[in-house]
């Protein structure tokens, strides 16, 4: 059981947003700037990108970043951020509004204010994976003899049992 956990695969997350407010051709020109790039380096990307829509993929982007420190804390691994790359990230048609206009003689134009859902994904680069991993391996190994030294006094221990006392019956 112990070696199943060791030999995990990298670790992946995964943040989604939906229903924002932009159109999604506008936001696809800022996902298309990160795509691929390393966490840390896809924040200072959107930072300084003079696009609104920089501000709600950086959000996610931070979501899922914050979703692999969890997925492996709760998986009990060390995971360094500065490892993280965008993996996938994709924006998605989501619902439209349908809305009125007011137009002469009493019509009406009807137009439609477009919605996205924004998914990013990040995952744990595979050389930094292995490191890992090796690394896991390595603490389990040391803290193996640990315990068996352990073993071996408290085996010592107990083989010295204690001198009987004897009963002082005057």
């Amino acid at each position: 059981m112990a070696n199943e956990t060791l030999q995990t695969p990298a670790i992946e997350a995964v943040a989604k947003a939906k229903h924002v407010r932009m159109s999604p051709q506008k936001i696809r020109l800022v996902v298309d700037l990160i795509r691929g790039k390393r966490a840390e380096d896809a924040l200072q990307i959107l930072r300084f990108t003079m696009k609104r829509a920089s501000r709600d993929v950086e959000k996610v982007l931070r979501s899922a970043i914050a979703n692999a420190e969890r997925k492996a804390e709760d998986a009990g691994a060390s995971l360094d951020v500065d490892h993280l790359f965008v993996s996938n990230c994709y924006v998605n048609e989501g619902s439209r509004w349908k809305r009125l206009r007011p137009a002469p003689m009493g019509r009406a134009f009807r137009y439609q204010r477009r919605t996205a859902h924004i998914v990013v994904g990040v995952a744990e680069h595979h050389v930094a994976a292995k490191e890992r991993v090796a690394a896991a391996v390595a603490e389990a190994e040391s803290q193996k003899g640990v315990t068996g030294a352990v073993k071996k006094a408290r085996q010592a221990l107990a083989g010295k049992k204690k001198p009987a006392r004897k009963s002082s019956k005057k």
